[in-house]
């Protein structure tokens, strides 16, 4: 068996609009493809005896232990491995059930997709399944909990902390987008002007003063004191001389911690004598120079969360211990505490495995115990210095037990401070009381407090948290999207983006939009080349100025990440035609159909879908579609335009000379045709098109008639704003038309229009593209054969797997296949035929380049106007 390829999806994909998180391997079976699972002696046996866990996997016999009983009756290695991949990341705390494997056009050569929580994890999982299948095939050893404990390694790298995954589980819950932003946890919510960010729980709200003053444990301490709230009494030192001068003022027992410390490193607790304080000053200042000496506080740690200045939830918290039961030694009661299913490695469970380090082994000693110490029955022997969750700690909510007195004090405090998101702890016998009754103090004030204890607590309700931060980032009535116009199709899809984008931005938006040539936020060109695919949808919708996105995407980015965007709000399907067919497994049209449909299926509840009723095949995608369908043609007559205004529908047409809009049987004329430059006057039928499809998507979204075709009108094709599309040039004595055109369907697109071009000699630059088909190819070849009277044959850049002789060998036989007798040469370099052609120019001649990369055609041939306009000059 052979991996070929292994993708990672991130977006709605071919294999499920839902289930956005899907590794797609591409598999080679190679002889395993002839020996189903009955067929290899022992396979059920190994595979059991493995991972038994797979005898949940009820499969398609519905029915537990139903992967077995298909497995016993012979079942395909692609399908086994399918639920290898997902079995081990469900063993490793990473539950994810969705799977599916299909058989590709070539036989043996398997596309097998299930769903990943991390990518990172769900690669490692694709590879490991895979060979996981070979060591039982081959009846090899294999260590399955070394799998298992590098998958929870590679997870706790890559996922999101306990708080910042439970505010985008929040979010994600009320259909609000997120974003990761690199590899941290800071993550962008919503899109565009709307996004808010975090990270942890610090939000782009939080005030980096306020960061600063919780940071400063002696500021915060002198500003809560300031403000009668009750705080340990103690002093700042950094010496010796210091030390024994603030336990002779407050006594003892004291604690001593960092002044630039977290998460309890670097404290002593319960400090009774000098020499264990200056120990304990010693170890502080591995952290930091300055130590904060404090009189200790008796009583339980308790954490107070308050957010947006309300608080919502406290808990008790109780460092890592075992209780002994006079039999079994420390280790061994360690041990027996880690075998509680709540506690797991790292942040998998509600409960942290309890490992022995440093601090446990000084805690020991100070009780004058070791590991193998067996404590007195009933005993209580704590392992932790601190009571954080991450180091073994448990938590026991109290939100409903707080004392009024204290609610109203933690959120004087967070106001005091300055945080929004603010974690309190306060030493004290328990929160029933008021403070100052109780003889508790305030210990710490946090920025970014930690959720776990309150989402999970090990007793008592579980609290929302997440909730309110959600809450206050979004308050009721506030956006979270942007709109989002997303364009598909074979042909046609940069000119009716630019369109639309256009339309949008003379309506006062601020508009980033993709292209096949580059990413544009309002005019202005940020990145160069193909930027149809997922990253670059991405990089608009991250763009904190954009209020509109316009996103044209192709089948490229589809197939290799899936969308880069949730959900859009209108969805247009230009057509679908032959091209790229052949590739990654799209191999005819109700493939590429099933590729552009991601785009329709994408569409948000309310939302409209716009297709193209003089296409078939998308015309043939109408009763699959969830969202309200708009379509638009070039003939007012089309059977499909016919029974929308019938049922009082919408659609778009041409018709008498005008883009119009349909509402049954009533009319709305937006603009005239011929006054829409794009379409050369009415000349180019295909553009006509375009303007049709940009027309209807813009009339959806609730632009006005008259604003749509001001737009319309002054949409001025150029080199500039339409690249590649239908550029025309002028010299003195010919004309050069430069396109895109590289498909059949755009070849025929350029035909129609040059039937309207008066020349008395028609110039083709054309070239076959190598990674297309071969009646492709030809057909090309064909139409072009029909549309000019002289054709130069040039070469591609890249032959794509082909050699220049075998592409020009399927042109020239297309060519001759056109039924005309047309002349033609082959020139290899694009620069060398432009400049062939245009030596060949008689008057009003007309050179068309057809080029799959446009750029230096461009560059070109406006060198040479410029070169004619500066000698008409120097002649006057």
């Amino acid at each position: 068996m052979k991996i070929e390829k292994i993708q990672v999806l991130k977006g709605p994909n071919i294999w499920s609009i839902r289930r956005k998180k899907l590794i797609q391997m591409r598999l080679d079976l190679e002889e395993v493809e002839h020996l189903p699972t009955n067929k290899i002696e022992g396979f059920r046996t190994r595979l059991e005896k493995l991972i038994p866990s797979l005898i949940t996997h009820r499969c398609s016999e519905g029915v537990e232990g139903g992967f077995f009983q298909r497995v016993e009756m012979g079942t395909w290695m692609g399908h086994v491995i399918e639920h290898i991949a997902l079995e081990i990341q469900t063993l490793a705390g990473m539950d994810t059930g969705f799977g599916r494997t299909r058989e590709t056009k070539t036989p043996g050569i398997y596309n097998v997709v299930f769903s990943y929580l991390e990518e990172n994890s769900g690669v490692y999982a694709a590879e490991q399944s895979v060979e996981i299948a070979r060591c039982i095939i081959e009846a090899r050893d294999y260590d399955i909990e070394a799998c298992i404990q590098q998958l929870r390694e590679i997870r706790e790298r890559e996922r999101l902390g306990p708080s910042t995954g439970s505010i985008v589980e929040e979010a994600a819950a009320r259909n609000i987008p997120w974003i990761r932003l690199g590899r941290n946890s800071l993550v962008q919510l919503g899109y565009g002007v709307n996004q808010q960010r975090f990270q942890a729980t610090i939000t782009g709200k939080t005030s980096s003063i306020a960061v600063d003053i919780a940071c400063n444990k002696e500021l915060t301490k002198k500003m809560l004191d300031e403000a009668a709230i009750p705080v340990p009494s103690g002093d700042l030192v950094t010496e010796p001389e210091e030390l024994e001068r603030v336990i002779r003022k407050i006594g003892y027992p004291i604690v001593l911690k960092p002044l630039d410390g977290n998460h309890g490193k670097g404290s002593s607790i319960n400090v009774n004598d000098l020499e264990t304080a200056k120990i304990g000053l010693q170890h502080a200042q591995k952290y930091s120079s300055r130590v904060i000496v404090e009189k200790y506080i008796t009583g339980y740690d308790f954490r107070v969360l308050v957010i947006n200045h309300k608080m919502v939830a406290a808990a008790r918290r109780v460092p890592a211990h075992i209780v002994g039961d006079g039999e079994l030694s420390i280790r061994q009661l360690i041990d027996k505490e880690n075998l509680d299913p709540r506690r797991g490695y790292g942040h998998e469970n509600v409960l942290t495995e309890i490992l022995v380090d440093k601090d446990t082994n000084e805690l020991l000693e100070k009780l004058n115990y070791t590991l193998d110490t067996i404590p007195q029955k009933g005993e209580v022997v704590y392992l932790k210095s601190t009571a954080n969750l991450s180091t073994g700690g448990t938590s026991i909510d109290v939100t409903d037990m707080i004392h009024p007195e204290n609610v109203t004090m933690c959120e004087r405090i967070s106001k005091i401070v300055g945080l929004d998101v603010c974690g309190i702890d306060i030493m004290a016998e328990n929160l029933t009381q008021p403070l100052k009754e109780s003889g508790g103090a305030i210990l710490e004030v946090n920025a970014a407090p930690g959720f776990r204890m309150h989402l999970a607590p090990s007793e008592g309700l579980p609290r929302n948290v997440a909730a309110p931060v959600v809450d206050m980032l979004y308050p009721q009535g506030k956006p979270f999207r942007i709109p989002i116009i997303a364009v598909t199709g074979t042909n046609g899809k940069t000119t009716t983006t630019r369109l639309i984008a256009h339309i949008v931005k003379n309506n006062g938006y601020r508009v980033g939009f993709t292209t096949s040539d580059g990413i544009y936020i309002q005019n202005t060109m940020l990145t160069k080349g193909d930027t149809t695919g997922p990253i670059s949808a991405e990089f608009v919708l991250k763009d904190p100025t954009v209020e509109f996105a316009v996103l044209e995407t192709a089948r490229g980015g589809i197939l290799r990440s899936g969308l880069g965007f949730s959900s859009c709000d209108i969805g247009v399907l230009t057509n679908i035609k032959e091209d790229h067919l052949g590739l990654n497994d799209i191999h005819n049209l109700k493939d590429l159909t099933r590729v552009k449909r991601v785009v329709l299926d994408s569409v948000k509840k309310g939302g409209w879908s716009v297709l193209n009723a003089d296409d078939e095949y998308s015309m043939r995608l109408m009763p699959d579609i969830d969202s309200k369908v708009a379509i638009f043609s070039l003939d007012e007559n089309n059977p499909h335009i016919v029974k929308f205004a019938k049922a009082g529908k919408v659609t778009c047409v041409y018709e008498e000379g005008f883009i119009t809009i349909k509402k049954g049987d009533w009319k709305i004329r937006i603009v005239k045709a011929i006054n829409v430059p794009i379409t050369m006057e009415g000349k180019a039928r295909f553009m006509i098109s375009n303007v049709l499809a940009a027309s209807l998507a813009t009339y959806l979204q609730g632009f006005e008639i008259e604003d749509i075709a001001n737009s319309l009108r002054t949409f001025i094709p150029s080199p500039a704003l339409t690249p590649g599309r239908l550029n025309i040039f002028k010299f003195k004595k010919f004309k050069v038309l430069i396109d895109f055109a590289h498909n059949p369907a755009g070849y025929e697109a350029i035909e129609d229009y040059l039937k309207n071009v008066d020349s008395p000699k028609k110039i083709g630059i054309i070239s076959g593209v190598g990674d297309r088909r071969d009646g492709d190819i030809r057909e090309c070849g064909r139409i072009a054969g029909r549309m000019f009277d002289h054709i130069i044959i040039r070469n591609e850049k890249h032959l794509r797997g082909r050699t220049e002789e075998e592409i020009n060998a399927l042109v020239i036989d297309g060519m001759q296949s056109s039924g005309k007798d047309v002349s033609y040469e082959i020139i290899p370099k694009e620069i060398d035929a432009l400049k062939h052609a245009m030596s060949l120019a008689e008057e009003n001649t007309f050179i068309t380049a057809l080029s799959d990369v446009i750029s230096n055609a461009i560059d070109l041939v406006q060198e040479y106007q410029h070169k004619e306009i500066l000698e008409e000059g120097n002649t006057l």
